[in-house]
């Protein structure tokens, strides 16, 4: 990932709202001999005892189980909306175009729980993703005897306990005002992704420049 301190959500909090509103990551990792493996999945995230921890489950006998099965680092991958941006948009024109995007990459060895455990996410999983409408006929409690006892022996439910957390959350913070102001205008003209962006980008105006501040392109001046 970048490792440039401007790029860089240091807001725990912003951080863990994030994993909440794109739960859908990538979860890699690699067998012993390095040949790599990677699925998509729905995930929750959880602080326990002071430690975020990574809830979901996978199909059984895949090459993802049979992987983590023998080498259980696991990496996952959560990211949010993502946006070109022009260097037309700059007030320096002369300046190559970029990409605007977020991502969270969380690192840690995955677990393979028993039954009981399953059945218990599958509550909380399907419940968190109906709204917490416990009259849906598709949150675990109300599906059939008959669908669920099909289902569960495919599956098989994690955990991940976060060892590393790293973030960009590439946003041209390291742009001028003028040109900062003018990108969340052209995004937001593009409404989707672009329009997410540009929400973000709003959410840190006035920390990037507090009123009475200038940047002078490298540094705030008074």
């Amino acid at each position: 990932m970048y490792n440039l301190s401007y790029f860089k959500e240091k807001d725990k909090q912003r951080i863990f709202q994030f994993l909440h509103d794109y739960p859908f990551a990538f979860l890699t990792g690699s067998f012993q001999d390095g040949s790599q493996v990677a699925t998509q999945i729905p995930m929750l995230v959880e602080e326990q005892d002071g430690q975020w921890v990574l809830q979901g489950h996978i199909m059984r006998k895949t090459d993802h189980h049979k992987a983590f099965e023998e080498n259980p680092q696991a990496l996952a991958m959560f990211t949010g909306p993502h946006t070109y941006v022009s260097g037309s948009w700059y007030a320096n024109s002369h300046i190559a175009s970029t990409w605007n995007y977020m991502s969270v990459h969380i690192k840690g060895k995955i677990s393979f729980l028993p039954e009981a455990d399953l059945i218990s996410l599958l509550q909380k999983l399907t419940l968190h993703f109906e709204n917490n409408d416990s009259t849906s006929p598709t949150i675990y409690d109300n599906l059939p005897n008959e669908f669920l006892n099909k289902m569960l022996p495919a599956i098989i439910a994690f955990e991940i306990k976060a060892e590393e957390i790293d973030n960009v959350f590439k946003l041209s913070q390291n742009r001028d005002e003028q040109s900062y102001r003018n990108i969340i205008s052209r995004l937001e003209e593009q409404g989707g992704d672009a329009a997410l962006v540009a929400l973000e980008m709003k959410k840190r105006l006035e920390e990037l420049f507090p009123p009475g501040v200038a940047w002078d392109g490298s540094k705030f001046i008074s």
